[in-house]
């Protein structure tokens, strides 16, 4: 790294030690349910109260996680001017609050809502308040958080009310790429832009199991540009990657920004 225009690729493996669960790290796999499709989302009222009704009970927890030390590490190289950039696949906002400038969001961020309808943002805290108006004693409901701010919930939906736009009424939907929806094209050629300029592509805490993330270390192989990877098991881009570390993030990521910045 030392001496060159490095960006960053983040993963879950970021934020698991902040507290937030990934859907395919350590011990994930035996507990992990499948997420909801956007599709199903976007057409079935009885997903989108499931959905909010877990959303609600998992919010307090995934909006009070606070950065880690490897999220302050990132934060310190970049200031540093080693790492130019940082894409995320997470959708947490952790890299911002650790002071991270420079941060593209392939998948959104859960800090907002946008109705389907008008395209109106909200902001989440917003709407959760205006969630628990609907379903007073809500948050009395115990739960462990799962990924992506849900809920292990279960109980009945007879009694949850779902809000809907302020403006038009229409139906909202956290402001994040859903399994099944594309990342926005803007977003993704603003990553590609990042990565053809990196002289070093370094990927942090993703097994790089979905395409959104794996295209980029395909680029960079493509172009001849040096792949390091660190993470806790395998990943799809091991093949691709000039290093690999096994090591959690929090322990390696302070000890390299001692060392660099």
């Amino acid at each position: 790294m030392r001496g060159r225009h490095v960006v960053a690729l983040t993963g879950a493996g970021c934020s698991t030690e902040s507290g937030i669960p990934d859907y395919r790290g350590e011990g994930t796999l035996a507990r992990a349910r499948r997420p909801v499709r956007f599709e199903v989302y976007a057409a079935d009222p009885v997903a989108r109260a499931r959905y909010w009704s877990r959303a609600v009970v998992g919010w307090p927890r995934f909006c009070a996680a606070p950065p880690n030390a490897g999220h302050r590490a990132l934060a310190r190289l970049e200031r540093a001017g080693i790492v130019r950039a940082v894409i995320t696949q997470n959708v947490d906002r952790l890299h911002q609050a650790a002071g991270t400038r420079e941060v593209v969001e392939l998948h959104g961020a859960l800090a907002e809502v946008r109705c389907l309808a008008c395209g109106a943002l909200e902001g989440r805290a917003e709407l959760q308040e205006r969630l628990l108006g609907l379903n007073p004693g809500w948050l009395d409901h115990e739960a462990e958080i799962a990924p992506d701010g849900d809920a292990d919930l279960e109980t009945s939906l007879a009694e949850f009310h779902v809000a809907g736009c302020r403006r038009c009424a229409g139906v909202l939907k956290p402001n994040v790429v859903f399994f099944g929806e594309q990342v926005p094209a803007a977003i993704v050629e603003r990553a590609y832009a990042l990565v053809e300029s990196a002289e070093l592509l370094v990927v942090l805490g993703s097994s790089l199991t979905v395409f959104s993330g794996l295209r980029f270390v395909r680029r960079a192989e493509a172009l001849g540009t040096p792949i390091a990877i660190v993470n806790v098991g395998p990943t799809r881009g091991d093949a691709l990657a000039s290093l690999k570390i096994e090591a959690r993030l929090g322990e390696l990521l302070p000890r390299l920004a001692e060392r660099l910045a």
